[in-house]
């Protein structure tokens, strides 16, 4: 009877990534306000993809993912990601 009480307490899926994780509360104390967070997060994901974009011609005018990025994780997680690892400093104005 334990084994099936512990098979139905376990999730069917896996936890999932992105927006959900990190959590939207946690990154909100890392800006001043939501606008401020989601500019940041753009720009840095622009950069991420500047960067995967400029490898294959060989220049290297942007920093690379802060973070081990997943095999198909978008620039804008992997930005957020680095945010909520304390990697980057969310400062208004740049």
């Amino acid at each position: 009877m334990a084994t099936i009480e512990a098979a139905a307490a376990a999730p069917l899926y896996d936890t999932p990534i992105g927006i959900t994780n990190p959590p939207i509360d946690e990154l909100l104390e890392r800006a001043s306000s939501k606008y401020a967070l989601v500019i940041f997060a753009a720009k840095r994901a622009r950069q991420i993809n500047s960067y995967y974009n400029q490898i294959e011609e060989g220049i290297l005018e942007y920093v690379g993912p802060l973070v081990d990025p997943g095999l198909h994780e978008k620039p804008l997680t992997i930005a957020l990601r680095e945010l909520h690892s304390d990697l980057l400093d969310c400062a208004e104005g740049e």
